[in-house]
């Protein structure tokens, strides 16, 4: 069993929350929209997930970086971490651009 990637997404998320509150973009922006947000977002892909692995289409990869436990059939633990990884990753990324956009659209009509 190994941790390997489940260390590395949850480095990765905290990076995201370092960003997220340096920058205010996400969470410290608005914690009740971002929670709301984010879980729907993760709640969302692992229907999709589910429907995919149900249909066949997706299935669990087997590699020595991951921790082997399933919270449900052909869903690693690591699938959870990601979903939220992508869906945080996916809204800092958003409000930045809002607010590069809010910035020089301020700049360009002076």
């Amino acid at each position: 069993m190994s941790f390997v990637y489940l260390a590395a997404l949850l480095v990765s998320i905290t990076g995201m929350v370092v960003l997220d509150r340096r920058f205010r973009l996400f969470f410290w922006a608005n914690a009740r929209r971002a929670a709301i947000v984010l879980v729907s977002g993760v709640v969302l892909f692992i229907v999709w997930d589910l429907f995919g692995i149900g249909l066949g289409i997706f299935f669990r990869g087997q590699t020595p970086f991951m921790t082997g436990v399933l919270v449900a059939p052909e869903v690693p633990v690591e699938e959870i971490f990601f979903l939220v990884l992508l869906c945080y990753l996916s809204m800092n990324v958003f409000g930045a651009a809002s607010r590069l956009s809010d910035a020089t659209g301020t700049e360009e009509s002076r």
